[in-house]
């Protein structure tokens, strides 16, 4: 009897800890180092390739630094939030990177330049706003190699609803979205594209 309950307990334990919470090392794709929360310290910042299984699907995780005991902890994490290929040998020109900006931020930039007709560069600008890591701004370029007239760029400032498309101002709906909660169809809708 005090085996089953053991083992009941070790499952709950390995439940409670699922596989999305656990970076394996070799699925470390690209890492950022700044002060996100502006206390001196470095934080960083991960892009990971999820399960196996799937090599298009990235998460992004970003770390601060404990205040009492120097180590970085876990103050983000978005599985499967990135679009892109991460393995050695993939498709070149599908490679998402994740990088440190000058105020702070912190840019993910994922694209396709590879494959298609249709090629895009795509950037999310993470801030640390109100202990959460919120997307402060998406930009959007597309070509379209067959139809030119197609093509258009976008930036799009998401927590104060103003976007530039084609060089024409336009106004949306500030929000306040955490990395966690982002989709790209927010992105494009803010932009006014019908995803």
């Amino acid at each position: 009897m005090k085996s089953l309950a053991c083992a009941l307990i070790l499952l709950s334990v390995t439940s409670a800890a699922g596989a999305e919470d656990t970076i394996a090392p070799d699925r470390i794709i690209d890492a950022a180092i700044g002060d996100w929360n502006k206390d001196g310290k470095p934080d960083l910042a991960l892009l990971a390739l999820g399960p196996p299984d799937d090599e298009t699907t990235i998460g992004i995780y970003v770390y601060l630094r404990d205040k009492e005991h120097q180590l970085l902890k876990l103050a983000a994490a978005a599985p499967d939030k990135v679009w892109g290929r991460g393995e050695p040998g993939g498709i070149f020109g599908q490679e998402p990177s994740i990088s440190a900006l000058p105020n702070g931020s912190i840019a993910v930039m994922s694209q396709n330049d590879a494959i298609g007709r249709d090629r895009w560069h795509q950037t999310l600008t993470l801030a640390f706003r109100n202990n959460a890591f919120l997307v402060a701004g998406y930009t959007f370029d597309y070509r379209d190699n067959l139809e030119a007239d197609r093509s258009y760029n976008c930036g799009y400032n998401v927590l104060t609803g103003k976007a530039t498309k084609g060089g024409k101002d336009l106004q949306t709906e500030a929000k306040t979205i955490k990395v966690e909660d982002w989709n790209d169809d927010i992105g494009h809708k803010g932009c006014g594209e019908n995803p």
